[in-house]
Order: structure tokens, then C-alpha cells, then sequence
């Protein structure tokens, strides 16, 4: 059940424009490349969040960024439900980004 803070995720289409207007958040503080990766991970099905971590790269953001606590999202999320999902595909783009460098 999703609160108000994490709307409930339904079967509308996303395409790359949106998927990339998660790129453009704010952060109120704390790290923007955490916020964003949290924002994301918040937002988006695992198909979409897939879609959005090369823009992510590419844009020279952060996989590793950290909250005030020094806790990355793969950290934070590891015991969520859903976590593994999304940090398998973290796995995933990190290896085909540094295999292309």
C-alpha cells in the first residue's frame, strides 16, 4: 500500500522524457545524486528504473552517493521488499559501464 509520500505505481506508460525528468529533482539538502537515486527508486517499476540508471550514468551522477548518514540507496533498500530487484540492476549497469570505459 503506498503512502502519500510514494504514490501508488500504476500501468502508465513512461517514456524517456520522463523517465529522464527524475535527472532534474532538487534536493533540500543532503546529497542531490542520493535524492535522485531515492526519488527514482521511489517512483519507478524496476522496468523503468532500468531504463533510467544509463541517463544517470551518462549524466555523470553518482551510483554511490549517500544520505546524510553515509548510507547509499543499496544500503538503505537491501532489506526491502522490492530492494533486490533494483540493486541487481545497479549490479548490472555498473558492470556494463565499467566494461565500456
Amino acid at each position: 500500500m503506498a503512502g502519500p509520500s510514494q504514490p501508488q505505481v500504476t500501468d502508465e506508460v513512461w517514456d524517456d522524457d520522463r523517465v529522464k525528468s527524475f535527472l532534474e529533482m532538487e534536493a533540500y539538502g543532503g546529497n542531490v545524486d542520493f535524492h535522485v537515486l531515492m526519488r527514482a527508486y521511489r517512483g519507478m517499476r524496476p522496468a523503468d528504473f532500468e531504463r533510467f540508471l544509463p541517463f544517470f550514468i551518462d549524466a555523470n551522477h553518482d551510483l554511490d552517493a549517500t544520505d546524510d548518514q553515509g548510507r547509499t540507496l543499496w544500503t538503505t533498500i537491501e532489506e526491502h521488499r522490492q530492494g533486490a530487484d533494483f540493486i541487481a540492476l545497479r549490479k548490472k549497469h555498473q558492470q556494463s559501464s565499467s566494461q565500456s570505459a
